[in-house]
């Protein structure tokens, strides 16, 4: 009996043992999970246990082995099948992504209906729809999943019918993630949703800021150079602006362009023609 009891499970614990992760009795997984949490897991993915560490991109020599192990696991674990999801996404499998997305959504996963919902959203995956992508990305935002909430502000969530409501998703995706910093401060900054706080908003876009997000980092410069929210600080802003500018933000290098060049000379009309630098 016990050679048989080896010959069937023996396996399994051994591959979980290579992969680093032993299997105990308390918590038992299968060998399949263990090895599609190891190579495809998402590292934002709410479903994820604090153990496992996942990867930003699915490498391309791992893509046939998440799937073939992810496809097995996903038979009781949603967050398997939303891995597997991202496995078939990383092969250029769009089709089986979106249906292995939807499934897992269907179960619950909220990382799953932020990937349908900014499919429907941008059309790449999914016929553009507006309204489906709102529809999922509100599930998401209030399963508490932080991309959830920061891809419904982005989808014009600060301007719906409920931005009091927008705001305090925002408040709870703020605590870690960029974008909803980012949502939250313009959110604060404009006074939508709530009273205007330009002490609060500054506070965020240096959060994000401080994580390398374009957006932040133009509030950041523009906030400095005006005093708003805090001291004026012209070098400080200029500094902001340069790092947001070398991320590509066009608004910040217009404004690196204004703060080099800051005479303008008008038309007729009072309509700028140029900058003068001196």
């Amino acid at each position: 009996m016990m050679t048989r009891s080896w010959a069937a499970g023996g396996s399994a614990v051994l591959l979980a043992l290579l992969l680093g992760g032993a299997i105990t009795s308390a918590h038992a997984q299968s060998a399949d999970l263990v090895l599609c949490d190891r190579i495809a897991a998402d590292p934002a993915d709410p479903d994820k246990p604090a153990d496992v560490k996942g990867v930003t991109e699915i490498a391309p020599g791992d893509v046939a082995t998440a799937i073939k192990y992810c496809r097995v696991a996903s038979a009781g674990s949603r967050r398997a099948m939303y891995a597997l999801g991202r496995a078939y996404a990383a092969g250029g499998q769009t089709a089986e992504a979106m249906a292995a997305y939807r499934k897992a959504a269907d179960k619950g996963s909220s990382a799953a209906m932020v990937e349908l919902g900014v499919a429907y959203a941008t059309g790449v995956g999914l016929p553009k729809d507006d309204a489906k992508a709102r529809q999922l990305l509100e599930r998401a935002a209030a399963a508490g999943n932080p991309r959830g909430i920061s891809n419904l502000a982005a989808l014009g969530g600060g301007t719906s019918s409920d931005p009091v409501k927008t705001r305090a998703l925002l408040a709870k995706g703020a605590e870690s993630n960029a974008e909803a910093q980012y949502q939250l401060g313009m959110m604060m900054a404009d006074g939508i949703g709530g009273p205007k706080d330009d002490v609060g908003a500054r506070a965020l876009f240096e959060k994000a800021a401080g994580q390398g997000h374009p957006g932040a980092l133009l509030q950041m410069g523009a906030f400095a150079q005006a005093g708003r929210g805090g001291p004026k600080d012209s070098d400080a802003a200029k500094a902001y602006y340069e790092k947001a500018a070398a991320l590509g933000n066009a608004d910040a290098k217009a404004a690196l362009k204004r703060s080099d060049c800051p005479y303008v000379l008008k038309d007729k009309r009072g309509n700028m023609v140029t900058n003068l630098c001196f």
